[in-house]
């Protein structure tokens, strides 16, 4: 794959993140640190989108059954970018009006979420089911690896820039500053899409269109895809379920101000860009197996070191902790990132994109209302902050071993030699 094309790629994932930064670095903390907001409703609401996770099947298939002007993937993945960027602009108002106990907050707030969530999984399907086609397998890991080297530089260029315009803070200068991110990424993200696909006929005949039935049974009747569908969860919740606390942990355990929170967003993101740009010789030279494993487990002992630094109240190890839990979720992300794109097969590759995305989606909302209602719970019941965090970055821990134990038993080559068109097709008839 020609490098302008990588970058365009990369400039729709980037797109999607941008609007996902300052809610995930900024807002969720806001919200539960000053503004007072229940952890389990702010949970509740950044969960929104990946309830809706299952209809990226939907969507995989139908990017493939039902093309727009002879496009496949670009006219979803312009949608996805609308929503997304409407939703973040929209959510720091609807976080306000829930703290000035308006009437219409909090249903505005799932209005607000329920828009980026619909985007999310427009989006990301689409352009991961776009990448996979664009790429042989034999580039997949050098994709994954460029994407997520220009997603982690934006992101940190983004987190820098963003806790300065916040700075001083006001909810008028937090609402701008929103409204502007998610501007700037709806830009990007139509910048890479317009023009990078195609045109082409439905890759599946109307007549052998499977239905939603005949999908799901293709996914689930696969053992191997089975077994990397829980992985996946498994893993994801372990690496992201941390997402909507660790802010708010550096603001109620050190009480370190907003703007300074943000910036941590850019520590985890330069070791995370350092993990995925080492993670492609790695896979070369071990496997990807096996380096995936390896991320897994420097991420765990990173979340190890974040739990010590509270434990002792001591924010210099706070850093260091972050900085290995970033680098080993970066050679992680990178990794199974690869092994997902090698576990499709042609003609398919959107409905097991979109199976990914599900348990991607179900790993988030999973971890962040783990996090949300066991901080809550833990922490009131114990009658120490401290010890909610410490519970669920525990748990956290505890997963990746699961995770790993389930890594050793999934093989690429068994997934390829079971999921097949025949398979579709045969699987049709019998419906």
């Amino acid at each position: 794959m020609r490098i302008p094309t990588l970058v365009r790629l990369s400039a729709i994932h980037v797109s999607v993140a941008l609007t996902l930064l300052p809610i995930n670095s900024t807002l969720n903390r806001i919200m539960i640190t000053e503004l007072g907001i229940s952890a389990t409703l702010v949970a509740l609401l950044v969960s929104v989108p990946y309830l809706l996770s299952p209809m990226q099947l939907w969507i995989g298939s139908l990017g493939e059954q039902r093309p727009i002007w002879g496009y496949h993937r670009s006219p979803y993945i312009i949608i996805g970018l609308f929503l997304c960027a409407f939703g973040a602009a929209s959510s720091p108002t609807a976080a306000f009006a829930i703290y000035d106990g308006l009437w219409w907050g909090i249903p505005f707030g799932f209005v607000a979420f329920g828009a980026w969530g619909f985007g999310f999984n427009f989006a990301t399907v689409s352009y991961l089911a776009l990448a996979t086609e664009l790429s042989s397998p034999q580039e997949r890991s050098k994709t994954v690896g460029v994407m997520w080297f220009v997603l982690i530089l934006s992101m940190i260029i983004g987190g820098i820039s963003f806790s300065r315009a916040i700075e001083p803070y006001s909810h008028e200068r937090l609402i701008t500053a929103f409204i502007e991110m998610a501007g700037l990424a709806l830009g990007i993200g139509l910048l890479g899409v317009i023009g990078l696909e195609q045109r082409g006929p439905a890759a599946v005949p109307a007549e052998q269109r499977p239905s939603m039935q005949v999908v799901l049974r293709t996914v689930w009747g696969n053992p191997q895809a089975k077994r990397f569908f829980v992985y996946l969860i498994l893993l994801l919740v372990g690496l992201l379920g941390q997402d909507v606390l660790l802010e708010p942990y550096a603001g109620d355990i050190f009480g370190v101000p907003p703007a300074v929170t943000t910036r941590y967003t850019s520590i985890w993101g330069a070791t995370l860009l350092l993990g995925l740009l080492i993670t492609s010789p790695l896979t070369k030279r071990y496997g990807i197996k096996r380096v995936a494993g390896s991320g897994a487990v420097i991420a765990a002992l990173g979340l190890g070191l974040i739990v010590s630094a509270g434990a002792i109240h001591e924010v210099g190890l706070l850093v260091p902790g972050l900085a290995v839990f970033g680098f080993g979720s970066g050679i992680s992300t990178a990794a199974n990132l690869a092994l997902m794109l090698d576990m499709t097969v042609s003609g398919q590759v959107g409905i097991f994109i979109g199976a990914w995305g599900v348990a991607d989606a179900l790993a988030r909302f999973g971890g962040t209302m783990l996090s949300g209602i066991i901080r809550d719970v833990v922490g009131y019941a114990l009658g120490s902050v401290y010890a909610g965090y410490a519970v669920v970055f525990g748990i956290e821990i505890a997963l990746f071993g699961f995770s790993l134990i389930l890594l050793r038993h999934i093989e690429v080559g068994a997934f390829t030699r079971h999921a097949t068109t025949r398979d579709v097709i045969a699987a049709a008839g019998n419906v």
